[in-house]
Parts: C-alpha cells; sequence; structure tokens
C-alpha cells in the first residue's frame, strides 16, 4: 500500500536535474506528520517548485538557449509547468473531498517531465 505524501516530500523530475521539496497547501489542517497533500497539491511554484535546470528542448527556454548555442544542448531555469493534478491518487483515502496524495502518484509537466515522489515525507500513514 502506498504512503499518504506530505508536504515537505521529496519529488523529480525526469527532466530536471535537481530534487525539489513539495509544499503541501490544499489541506493545511489535516496533518500526518506534517500538512497532509492531496491530488490538488499540484500549482507550478506554489506546490512543486523548480527543479534546479530543466534538459527538454520541448522547453521554450531550453530550445531558445540552445539555439543561441549554435545546437549545443543547453539547459535553462526549470520552471514546472504543471496543469493537471496529480494521478491515480488514493482509492479510498480523500481529505478535503480530494483524493490524498500517495508515494505511487505522478504528475505530468506540460514540457514532457514526468513527476515522481522519491521521499514522501513521513512513513507512519499509508493511504489506500
Amino acid at each position: 500500500m502506498p504512503t499518504l505524501v506530505v508536504s515537505g516530500a521529496m519529488m523529480t523530475c525526469s527532466f530536471g536535474v535537481a530534487p525539489a521539496a513539495l509544499s503541501a497547501t490544499s489541506a493545511p489542517t489535516v496533518t500526518a506528520t506534517s500538512p497532509a497533500a492531496t491530488v490538488m497539491d499540484h500549482v507550478p511554484v506554489e506546490n512543486i517548485p523548480p527543479f534546479g535546470m530543466c534538459t527538454t528542448q520541448s522547453n521554450p527556454a531550453v530550445a531558445a538557449a540552445t539555439a543561441a548555442a549554435l545546437g549545443v544542448p543547453t539547459p535553462s531555469a526549470c520552471i514546472p509547468n504543471t496543469t493537471s493534478p496529480w494521478t491515480p491518487g488514493a482509492t479510498a483515502t480523500k481529505i478535503n473531498n480530494f483524493s490524498a496524495l500517495t508515494s505511487a502518484c505522478t504528475c505530468n509537466c506540460m514540457w514532457g517531465g514526468v513527476i515522481t515522489i522519491t521521499s514522501p515525507g513521513q512513513t507512519v500513514v499509508s493511504a489506500s
């Protein structure tokens, strides 16, 4: 059974170069070891901070930097572009009417990256 994700959980992006910590804001009054997260905690910068530099050419900033470097792949600052909630979410555990975020969830960036949870922030509470 996947573990409930809380604020401070560590994430990575398949096109980012550094991990980042999740900031859970959708359920501030529900806590496990820290505020609990839901699938709605997907807002760029507010919930999902930058992952250092972005390396995908589908990101316009990376494409522009690469073009300026005469075709040499050039990473650019990561600004997550997540427009949809995390999936799949907990099937039975709801927080404020939203599925709880679990360690098995992923979130897609518009530039093609897949964001995954690498450490849920706690190990005590499980969700289904």
